[in-house]
């Protein structure tokens, strides 16, 4: 199958998009992944990226829609794929269906996360990462037994540039202005499946799954 699946900031969508990709067996792909690669690499475009990102500010169209189209081309993608933060906007999401129309394919379903925007908020603010080994905690829901520690390598703890309150309800605003469009696009195409993203992984993977189930029948 090729799936897209949409949600704000904070919905749960990269670790939804590994549960249901390994139930498909289907590479997750996800354009925030592609874009860190190349921030890291400190090419030209990881530059222009970061720069978009740290403002809470989306990608230009046309430069995601360049990265993940070639992604899209590689051996593992051929027979499927769920794709995780593109398409998110109109844009986006024609140049997309462009592209897979070069060769007869189109998406399957698109499955849409929601959450309350308090919640959100109080899911990335309190986010903290590890630069050294990459874990991810909690202030909240999963806090470190060492204040501002790694539980796994004793490594510091840091706040992305982008998880602050006032970059978060930037984001949340340009969601709200230049994805939720894409939602009634998607759904004029009647691909898209609402998913309601609050809960536990376990429950909300298996609303996913059922959604699923509904397109396969």
């Amino acid at each position: 199958m090729r799936i897209v699946l949409i949600g704000p900031p904070g919905a749960g969508k990269g670790t939804q998009a590994r549960v249901l990709a390994g139930l498909l067996s289907v590479p997750a792909i996800s354009s925030g992944d592609l874009f860190r690669a190349e921030t890291s690499r400190g090419t030209a475009l990881g530059e222009l990226v970061q720069r978009h990102t740290d403002a809470g500010e989306l990608v230009p169209d046309e430069l995601t829609a360049a990265v993940v189209t070639g992604r899209l081309r590689e051996p593992d993608a051929a027979d499927g794929f769920l794709l995780d933060g593109f398409p998110r906007t109109v844009g986006q999401a024609e140049l997309l269906e462009e592209d897979l129309g070069k060769d007869g394919t189109v998406i399957d379903a698109v499955l849409a996360l929601g959450l309350p925007d308090e919640e959100i908020v109080q899911r990335l603010t309190g986010r903290r990462l590890c630069p050294a080994c990459g874990t991810t905690v909690h202030t909240v829901f999963s806090p470190p037994r060492v204040p501002d520690r790694c539980d796994g390598c004793a490594g510091p703890l840091v706040r992305r540039a982008d998880d602050t309150e006032e970059t978060v309800l930037r984001r949340l605003a340009l969601y709200a202005e230049q994805t939720v469009p894409l939602l009634r696009w998607y759904a004029a195409r009647d691909l898209l499946f609402p998913v309601d993203a609050a809960g536990t992984v376990r429950e909300v993977s298996d609303r996913m799954s059922s959604a699923l189930a509904a397109v396969a029948r």
